[in-house]
């Protein structure tokens, strides 16, 4: 099989694994509510609940993209990080407690965790122009995923059977049926995946001709032979290092082997294979994390993932209190709110070419701000009757889902340009680990006041504005690296 048809079946399993997420995220999160209350759950398990996915997650995240970075493999991550999807997926199908219920969503979190690996495979095998493409991508396929969800709903809740001892009803078969679906994602992984090499190493023979005149011109003054043009070109590779990071070149121009007393010559495969196997040689993590731009773009995943999850958790009661929707039209509004998110993808993904990403991030978070506002104006405590609580309540979670896809596909794409490529799994990791931070504390607040909307959305709204603050004093820092423009100017000459 040839590599482009490869790289296909890839891109699409990776696609699969997400919509996937999606599905099992709409198919759980509409009847989860009523599934507890089956179990004499107390109102704040729901929060606990939700919250249990997030935090595995969590702890998993960083740990399997250290794993991806050191192997430079990802597909028998993708196959044990699944089993625990599988797992957990069964324990919520058997429901018989309120903690059995809370511990298959901690089990299916753990599982989560493989993102980060798949995301730091995406930015080593993407170049930095396309990689807010590729993302929008990625991410449209769990939106789609969370547009389908509901679908499935619609049939599920017709269940009501016997498998032995465990009752199947439309609380219990969301869990099986995702169990199934997982189990056969593994044969797709199985067949349709492969861990294709970075694309620095195809590039790397297709940038050195470009460079070749700059780098004679920095060999002139030696007057050495053409044989020896090719050292400057080994070291510009070395020298312009991945986006973010920090390469510290021998002062006497040559490039060091780990054997200190040895100048190396040009890299046999053995050299590469070496130094790709040791990608956390110094390696900082507060040099890495730590910087003005990072912390920006780690605050604004924050931010934007606690306030969405708290709303979220907000709705479902909300919902029922202010308009006594059960199963059926809350998956019809989850339904309703997929189409217009993966139509935001789709339109981020086309803005994403044509104008700067800090601008996409700004253009986001104003809509999210006016949605906050919105909100706690319209929706802490509603104003008329039925036909006006209603479209102050759709014109509110019009605006929230649509700010979503510009913040998410900027600051994921900018986060991946502003840390090392080499170490992108754990840089990723960590990212999804602020994220899933934000989605443990955002149900865990939302849940304890959905009857104190003005104290939920109103800390909200501060968040919002400290993220605004923080953006507007460090916008001109949220740039690509200076490495990248002079790759680009070299490959103009």
């Amino acid at each position: 099989m040839d590599e482009r048809r490869k790289k296909k079946l890839t891109y699409f399993t990776i696609g699969l694994l997400f919509l996937l997420s999606g599905v099992e995220y709409a198919v759980i999160l509409p009847t989860i509510w009523r599934y507890l209350q089956t179990l004499d759950a107390a109102p704040y398990f729901l929060g606990l609940s939700l919250s249990a996915f997030s935090f595995s997650g969590l702890l998993s995240g960083p740990l399997f993209g250290h794993w991806s970075d050191q192997t430079r493999t990802t597909k028998k991550i993708i196959l044990f990080a699944n089993l625990f999807e599988v797992v957990g997926n069964f324990m919520y199908f058997m429901g018989l407690s309120k903690w059995l219920l809370l511990s298959s969503r901690l089990v299916a979190g753990i599982g989560s965790g493989a993102g980060s690996s798949i995301f730091g495979f995406l930015t080593r095998s993407t170049l930095p122009e396309d990689r807010a493409t590729v993302f929008a991508a990625v991410m449209a396929c769990r939106q789609a995923g969370l547009l389908i969800g509901p679908a499935f709903n619609i049939f599920l809740r017709l269940c009501d059977f016997h498998i032995g001892p465990f009752v199947v009803n439309k609380y219990t078969a969301p869990g099986l049926f995702m169990c199934a679906l997982w189990i056969l994602l593994q044969l797709v992984v199985v067949f349709m995946y492969w861990d294709l090499p970075p694309l620095e190493r195809k590039n790397a023979k297709v940038q050195q001709p470009n460079r070749t005149s700059e780098n004679e011109q920095l060999t002139e003054e030696d007057n050495e032979d053409n044989n020896d043009e090719a050292k400057p070109l080994m070291y510009s590779q070395e020298f312009h290092g991945s986006y973010g990071s920090v390469v510290t070149p021998n002062p006497d121009g040559n490039h060091i082997s780990a054997d200190t007393n040895h100048v190396s010559q040009p890299s046999s495969p053995t050299t590469e294979s070496q130094e790709s196997s040791s990608p956390f040689k110094n390696f900082s993590i507060s040099r890495e994390f730590l910087r003005e731009e990072v912390v920006v773009l780690l605050a604004a995943q924050f931010i934007t993932l606690f306030n969405q999850t708290a709303l979220e958790t907000m709705v479902t009661p909300l919902t029922q209190k202010f308009f006594g929707y059960g199963e059926l039209e809350n998956s019809v509004m989850y339904c309703l709110c997929g189409v217009e998110v993966i139509a935001g993808f789709f339109f981020v993904r086309w803005l994403s070419g044509r104008v700067a990403e800090r601008v996409v991030l700004a253009i986001g978070l104003a809509i999210c701000s006016i949605s906050n506002v919105w909100c706690l104006i319209f929706l802490a405590s509603p104003l008329g009757d039925y036909p006006w609580q209603l479209t102050e309540f759709i014109i509110g979670v019009f605006l929230q889902v649509l700010g979503l896809p510009f913040v998410a596909v900027a600051q994921v794409s900018l986060y991946s340009k502003v840390t090392a490529e080499k170490t992108q799994g754990f840089s990723q990791g960590v990212r999804r680990s602020v994220g899933g931070l934000a989605t443990i504390l955002g149900p865990l607040w939302a849940g304890g006041l959905t009857d104190n909307l003005y104290i939920m959305l109103g800390v909200m709204m501060g968040l919002l504005a400290i993220l605004s603050a923080m953006l507007a004093f460090s916008y001109k820092r949220l740039v690509e690296p200076v490495a990248e423009e002079e790759v680009n100017t070299s490959e103009d000459c």
